[in-house]
């Protein structure tokens, strides 16, 4: 059992916490039990699994944790990029909040079929605050990176079109932006807003207007064969 801080596997850890070192070594980290069972599931080997009271003295693995309360599991891992494709799949721009990244990760692989293509500026999807919040979803579909493949439309709250009465035909590729910035001129082009409310806020967290616009999206293409 490791006892001393100072062990090799340990100080990997704390060195994925810094995205520069997950670049460098091609490794990022799932904390949690949940995580480290969802891995498996999917297939993914990991480069090592520490578990406190097993393999690690509680204390230490709590150390490195990025949780509050500390953890019972930790796995590492070799970062894996999915290709661009599917009938419905959603593009990211500029969007900065890993919880927002992972969350839409998440509910892309409830909803459609593609990854997530994450385009310039965003978080990274395999920080630990990103790999939580997609709740396992990245080990199962991960991310993908480039430009938006297929029939771009983008969710803008100041669109005139309803999402509900735009044109789609597959492939369909759902585009946001971060939340101040939005879209490049070129992507919002082809917009289309989530209908809200009177009264209501202007705009819909990224993450909530991903579900919304991808529910549709997936409703719509399920006639599509």
């Amino acid at each position: 059992m490791i006892s001393s801080p100072d062990n090799d596997k340990l100080k990997t850890i704390r060195k994925l916490a810094d995205k520069s070192w997950r670049d460098k070594l091609d490794r990022f980290y799932a904390e949690g039990e949940d995580l480290v069972e969802a891995a498996a599931a999917a297939g993914w080997e990991p480069e090592f699994v520490l578990r406190a009271g097993e393999d690690v003295e509680p204390r230490l693995l709590a150390e490195v944790s990025a949780l509050g309360s500390g953890t019972r599991a930790m796995g590492v891992y070799r970062r894996r990029w999915s290709e661009p494709g599917g009938k419905v799949s959603v593009y990211l721009h500029g969007v900065r909040d890993p919880g927002n990244v992972g969350a839409v990760i998440r509910t892309a692989h409830a909803l459609c079929d593609g990854p997530v293509v994450l385009g310039p500026d965003c978080a990274d999807p395999y920080s630990p605050k990103a790999v939580r919040a997609s709740m396992g979803s990245i080990f199962a579909r991960p991310p993908a990176g480039g430009g938006p493949p297929g029939n771009p439309i983008a969710l803008d709250p100041h669109a005139e079109l309803l999402l509900g009465d735009a044109e789609v035909e597959p492939p369909v590729v759902l585009c946001l932006g971060g939340e101040r910035a939005g879209l490049p001129a070129g992507l919002a082009a082809r917009a289309a807003r989530i209908p809200m409310r009177d009264g209501g806020p202007e705009s819909l967290n990224v993450a909530a207007a991903a579900a919304i616009g991808l529910y549709e999206l997936a409703h719509r293409m399920a006639g599509h064969g």
